[in-house]
């Protein structure tokens, strides 16, 4: 894939995700397809296959109240990307949650996604805010 191509694939997989639309988002992704989450977050673990992506998500989206998921710059290389990205919660009052996703790519698919979060205390913070107001 060119440079060009990982960009608009990138931005189209936030994009189909972001609308719900997982059957498009499952098509993007290899069958090994695997999602990296960090140990000492909420979510952590890995989540695998086509359906890997849509199960983290899920999770995710049902921890915090996402606003906003803006991406700021996207760096690169031969066969992957890093998206460099900030996460603003539906409280304006919560410290957004910066992080980047680094995407591997196989034969014009994603087969991997590995976040990292620069610090994990305002995403942790969005869990227990949510927690609390339900």
């Amino acid at each position: 894939m060119t440079p060009e191509e990982i960009t608009a694939f990138v931005d189209r997989l936030y994009a189909t995700t972001g609308e719900g639309n997982w059957e498009a988002a499952a098509e993007m992704l290899t069958d090994d397809f695997v999602a990296h989450e960090a140990d000492g977050l909420p979510m952590a673990g890995e989540f695998r296959g086509r359906n890997g992506l849509k199960d983290l998500y899920s999770k995710v989206m049902g921890m915090v109240d996402v606003a906003a998921l803006e991406r700021s710059a996207l760096p690169v290389g031969e066969d992957c990307a890093i998206a460099v990205l900030t996460m603003r919660f539906a409280d304006p009052d919560l410290k957004p949650a910066e992080l980047c996703e680094m995407f591997r790519f196989r034969d014009g698919k994603c087969c991997e996604i590995k976040p990292y979060y620069f610090d994990p205390a305002p995403f942790i913070a969005a869990c227990e805010a949510k927690k609390t107001a339900a």
